[in-house]
């Protein structure tokens, strides 16, 4: 047993013996931490709220602790921060220390932020927007140090520096006024557009009524003012009475004929023009003319149309609405294209004759053929030819018998047909052409009438 135990401690101790130098080959080795990250400013934009982004690039390390001085958080242990917002200019260190149990290593780098950046003018247009036009500009740009300016088709065309001159603009139109900022870092520009209105140009028609186009007296005109650039007007006349001398478009009226000068003067506030109209109101003949009406056969009633007012001065068709029926003073029936059978016809007994009977229709008295009337009348083409005013009419008692009723042929040309309408104006009808078209057959009349 002792023999045993003595060899056991024997072999312990050359177990030992031989580990000893391989234990003495193993050292511990420090892990070194490499610290480096890097960062971006969003959108570039270094005036502030300036946000940056930090990346870590560190290699090594375990543990990390951030350090934003000026800004927004102001420290962070993550390994990726994320966004830091500074408000406020100035140059900041962003400190990064790094470790693990073996080192500990720090990087820190300067961070420039810049005050506020933000390019941006005043426009001031002297007046009014019409030309020419002076426009004042103040420079409202905040953190700028150089300012370039560009005025197309302006007066200057461009501009270096803070504050530039008054702008003039002549050419009518939109123009756009642009502002380059430099703040030594950063270039921005902002860009508004002014409207700039024609020059004041004058002009004016006068043009007389619906009833009045043959410029007799008494005459009512209306003053049609197409004038440019104009922002208050003043009309004046030789003669007659104007409605209301500062509108801007307004009305003359003229009770005796003459030669009268209307004039009109215009006023922007920069400039003040008049410009001048004639105009020769004719003596009052007391007639009217209407010439070469074609009033087609009661088959053309639709195209050409058979009947006319005197009033509306236009040929009335089948399909006219009825709310100008009561305006048809004359209605012609010819039967076919032979011209046999033709008749002019009191608007309020077309229904006799083929059309559809008029509304509010009126009583027109006619001598279709005066050869047969027996009422003593004749009145001539010559007659009719000659009259310059209502005067051969005043007399004549055009009253509807059976004997003047009579139809007619196309055998005498040209022909005169008498009539006085519902309102006691009498007139003359001279028949000048018979046209043969099968259904579209037409005559074609001259008629004279006594104004209202």
């Amino acid at each position: 047993m002792k023999s045993y135990a003595m060899h056991s401690k024997i072999l312990s101790y050359y177990i030992f013996a031989a580990l000893l130098p391989l234990a003495s080959c193993f050292h511990e080795e420090a892990i070194p931490a490499a610290v480096s990250f890097a960062y971006q400013v969003v959108n570039e934009d270094y005036s502030i709220p300036v946000e940056v982004t930090f990346e870590n690039k560190t290699t090594g390390a375990e543990h990390y602790l951030w350090t934003f001085e000026g800004g927004d958080p102001e420290t962070s242990d993550k390994y990726n921060p994320g966004a830091v917002r500074y408000t406020a200019s100035g140059t900041y260190t962003v400190r990064l220390e790094a470790w693990n149990g073996d080192d500990r290593q720090t990087k820190e780098i300067s961070l420039r932020i810049l005050g506020t950046f933000s390019p941006d003018f005043e426009t001031s247009i002297a007046t009014n927007s019409i030309s020419p036009v002076q426009v004042t500009l103040t420079n409202t740009t905040i953190g700028g140090t150089a300012y370039h300016w560009t005025f197309p088709e302006g007066m200057p065309a461009s501009f270096t520096g803070h504050d530039p001159p008054v702008v003039e603009y002549t050419i009518p139109g939109e123009h756009t006024i642009t502002l380059v900022v430099e703040n030594g870092d950063e270039i921005d520009s902002i860009a508004k557009t002014i409207t700039v209105l024609p020059a004041l140009a004058m002009d004016f028609a006068i043009e007389p009524s619906f009833q009045d186009e043959d410029y007799e007296a008494p005459l009512t005109a209306s003053l049609i003012n197409s004038t440019i650039g104009g922002l208050t007007w003043k009309w004046t006349s030789t003669g007659g009475d104007i409605q209301q001398s500062t509108a801007e478009q307004t009305s003359v009226h003229f009770a005796q004929p003459g030669t009268y000068t209307i004039t009109l003067t215009a006023d922007n506030g920069k400039v003040t023009q008049s410009i001048n109209r004639e105009i020769v109101v004719k003596p009052n003949t007391g007639l009217r003319t209407h010439h070469d009406i074609m009033l087609g056969v009661n088959t053309a009633h639709s195209t050409v149309g058979s009947f006319y007012s005197t009033f509306l001065r236009r040929v009335m068709h089948k399909d006219d609405p009825d709310s100008i029926d009561q305006y048809v003073d004359i209605a012609f029936f010819g039967l076919n294209a032979t011209f046999a059978f033709n008749r002019f016809v009191s608007p309020d007994s077309v229904q006799q004759y083929t059309f559809e009977a008029l509304t509010q229709a009126q009583t027109t008295h006619f001598i279709n053929t005066q050869e047969t009337c027996g009422c003593g009348i004749t009145f001539t083409e010559a007659d009719f030819d000659q009259m310059e005013t209502d005067v051969p009419l005043r007399n004549l008692n055009i009253t509807s018998r059976a004997t003047g009723l009579k139809p007619f042929t196309d055998s005498q040309l040209p022909r005169i047909v008498l009539f006085r309408t519902k309102d006691d104006r009498k007139g003359a009808i001279k028949i000048k052409e018979f046209h043969r078209d099968a259904l579209q057959s037409y005559i074609v009349v001259d008629i004279k009438i006594q104004k209202p």
